[in-house]
C-alpha cells in the first residue's frame, strides 16, 4: 500500500514516466515492485492498466538475494473511478491510491480531496494548494 512506502525506499528515483495524461485521473494506485531493471517500461501482470513507473539512478543497488530493484509502478484497476465514474469508487479511493499530481521522483504522493472524490476544501483553496495541484506534473509523459 502507498501509505507503507517510505521516502528512503524511493530515494534513488530520477524520473517518473507517465504512459497516460494524468490530468484526467483523480487518483492512481502505487506500489513498489521488484523489477529486473532500473529503467524502462516494466512488465505488467495485474488486471487493469499500467499508468506510469519510476526510473532509478545508476547508483541504485539491486537486492543481494534476488538481484532485483524496487521501483514504483502506478496503475488502475478496471473498477477504478477512471473507468467506472459511478462505480465502487465514485467517492473514496483504494488504500494504495494517491493523487498523481502529488507524485514526483523521491516523493511518494498523497491523497487529496480530489483523489477521494470531492472538490478541493476551503483550506486547500485558501492556502493555494488546489492551484499547485493543477500545475504541470514534475514527471514526463511518454505516450508509448
Amino acid at each position: 500500500m502507498s501509505s507503507l512506502i517510505t521516502e528512503d525506499e524511493i530515494s534513488d528515483e530520477t524520473a517518473i514516466v507517465w504512459l497516460e495524461d494524468i490530468d484526467e485521473l483523480d487518483y492512481v494506485r502505487q506500489s513498489l515492485d521488484r523489477l529486473a531493471t532500473r529503467c524502462g517500461r516494466p512488465p505488467y501482470r495485474r488486471p487493469g492498466r499500467l499508468v506510469g513507473y519510476a526510473e532509478l539512478s545508476v547508483a541504485a543497488k539491486a537486492s543481494r538475494s534476488s538481484g532485483t530493484f524496487r521501483r514504483r509502478v502506478f496503475w488502475l484497476n478496471p473498477n477504478d473511478r477512471a473507468s467506472r465514474p459511478e462505480g465502487l469508487y465514485r467517492t473514496g479511493a483504494p488504500a494504495e491510491a494517491v493523487d498523481p499530481r502529488t507524485i514526483a521522483p523521491c516523493i511518494k504522493g498523497y491523497k487529496t480531496e480530489r483523489s477521494e472524490g470531492g472538490p478541493p476544501s476551503e483550506a486547500m483553496q485558501e492556502l493555494g494548494i488546489d492551484r499547485l495541484l493543477q500545475e504541470p506534473n514534475r514527471g514526463r509523459f511518454d505516450a508509448r
